[in-house]
């Protein structure tokens, strides 16, 4: 394919799974069920950070943490008292387990009490054209409180290697536009051309077939070159392909 087939192409796949049916099958769903800008962002975030894995299971779960926190996730975050948090303590899944998902929620009120929200965090730190050295920077945040150590590897470090597939979801739920009724586009502050695709290993294959990526690994390395494939085709909003090479991937097994 040439460059102009290749982004026509890709351009069609993503008017084809950028629309509301994409949500019944996917974890966006959780989010989706809340109006409040900070219900929005926190069972977001929760619902990526458990994102890896059958996504059956994973939407299970995440509705399991939203009833937990009496689906009132921002209320539950800055209200609870310790006991609250008890209620966690048979709460799985996969590698998070409730000792994980009692920290997140200490960290999440730091965030929101002590450091203006999500959103405030990650624009703190922005550089020109990647959002990586500020994923790198929120992690810091998030764990300046004492916490355990297993835990730490649930949020992902781009500056030692990491692709940080599912905080780049959660930041491209947050930040891209609205229009199609998928992603949000609550965070205002942040501009989509600073956004990265989600690589895991279906974007990953089939961007490797499409010549968008040559790297074998899907890692920061990969992340850095598949962005700047995905740039020249379009600089404004480049994760907007992450629909393309996703639904190639799982729904069309291209």
């Amino acid at each position: 394919m040439t460059k102009k087939e290749l982004k026509d192409f890709l351009d069609a796949k993503v008017v084809q799974y950028n629309r509301p049916d994409f949500i019944e099958s996917d974890p966006i769903q959780i989010p989706h069920t809340f109006s409040k800008k900070e219900d929005i962002e926190i069972s977001a975030f929760l619902t990526a950070t458990i994102a890896w894995g059958n996504r059956k299971s994973i939407i299970k779960n995440a509705k399991q943490m939203m009833s937990i926190m009496g689906n009132s996730p921002h209320d539950f975050v800055m209200q609870h008292k310790e006991e609250d948090l008890e209620a966690f303590n048979t709460f799985v899944h996969r590698t998070f387990n409730s000792e994980d998902a009692r920290f997140f929620v200490k960290s999440l009120r730091n965030i929101y009490k002590n450091k203006g929200g999500l959103e405030s965090v990650f624009k703190t730190n922005l550089s020109e054209n990647s959002l990586q050295p500020a994923i790198s920077s929120f992690k810091s945040v998030f764990f300046e409180i004492p916490h355990p150590k297993r835990t730490t590897k649930h949020v992902s470090d781009p500056l030692k290697g990491s692709a940080a597939k599912r905080i780049n979801m959660f930041l491209r739920w947050m930040i891209r536009d609205a229009s199609t009724g998928v992603d949000f586009g609550i965070w205002k502050t942040i501009p989509t051309s600073s956004l990265s695709c989600p690589l895991d290993v279906h974007s990953g294959n089939v961007a490797r077939k499409l010549k968008l990526l040559n790297r074998k690994q899907n890692d920061a390395k990969a992340l850095l070159e598949l962005d700047i494939s995905l740039r020249k085709l379009d600089p404004k909003d480049p994760v907007k392909y992450d629909f393309a090479l996703f639904g190639l991937g799982v729904f069309e097994k291209f």
